[in-house]
């Protein structure tokens, strides 16, 4: 067996499988910090800053670091000598089984990721859970925007031809249905969306209990973004344009 052919660590001495003094020692190192809490990362980057090499002219990749940590054979197994103990390398394959399998994230957790553009954590599902529960307490917080009066001249005008029509007889029926049409198209396009959106808020939250856990269905209907701060505060900027908490 050629040295180039042994996992790293190791070497081929008169024909024996031996350790290699500098890789095994850095293998022991691996482990040490892996299971001291050193993620993937971190160990690339502290293994790319030292001279030893994991294949001759490539660079420390995590597929390098996964490989050492998953192998048994330094452990003892198969004639090559022991570089851990077999406890150290069980605990490093528990530590990575348990990352592999980490519960899948709640629907609650992927909109607090959506509406804030980053990964969603206890204490900013907390802090918006204690926001809108405010708003169940005290609806009176949304409150209308301000809005000029809107510009009646296109519907009067439709108004007085469709009176017009109405008086003629026979009643021209095509030409009334258009009016008509016409007149709830400008009504319609009239009505403010933020009104709109304030008014059926208050519906949703008027009537409900406090929630002892962030409700996603009633996350997703009120809010439209979450602005995070330096100093780990939050605010919530609901449909309607509101702004819920520090600004």
């Amino acid at each position: 067996m050629g040295n180039r052919k042994q996992p790293f660590g190791y070497r081929v001495v008169m024909g024996e499988i031996a350790l290699h003094p500098q890789e095994s020692k850095l293998v022991e190192y691996i482990f040490q910090q892996y299971l001291a809490g050193a993620t993937y990362n971190t160990l690339v980057e502290e293994l790319r800053e030292q001279s030893i090499p994991y294949d001759e002219g490539k660079l420390w990749n995590k597929n390098m670091v996964a490989r050492i940590l998953e192998d048994s054979r330094y452990t003892g197994e198969r004639g090559y000598p022991p570089v851990i103990d077999r406890e150290a390398l069980e605990k490093a394959l528990e530590k990575r089984s348990a990352k592999q399998t980490a519960a899948p994230k709640t629907d609650t957790q992927k909109l607090l990721r959506r509406f804030s553009g980053r990964p969603s954590t206890a204490r900013m599902e907390r802090q918006v859970l204690d926001l809108l529960n405010s708003l169940i307490v005290s609806p009176e917080q949304l409150r209308l925007p301000a809005t000029a009066p809107p510009d009646r001249s296109t519907e009067l005008n439709l108004q007085r031809e469709l009176d017009r029509v109405m008086g003629c007889q026979p009643i021209d029926e095509d030409a009334a249905k258009a009016l008509i049409l016409s007149i709830a198209a400008v009504q319609y396009s009239a009505v403010d969306s933020r009104e709109y959106e304030t008014v059926r808020l208050r519906r949703v939250f008027s009537g409900r209990q406090p929630m002892t856990a962030l409700d996603a269905e009633l996350l997703q209907s009120s809010v439209s973004a979450i602005h995070c701060h330096n100093d780990g505060t939050l605010n919530i900027q609901l449909k309607s344009g509101q702004i819920i908490g520090k600004e």
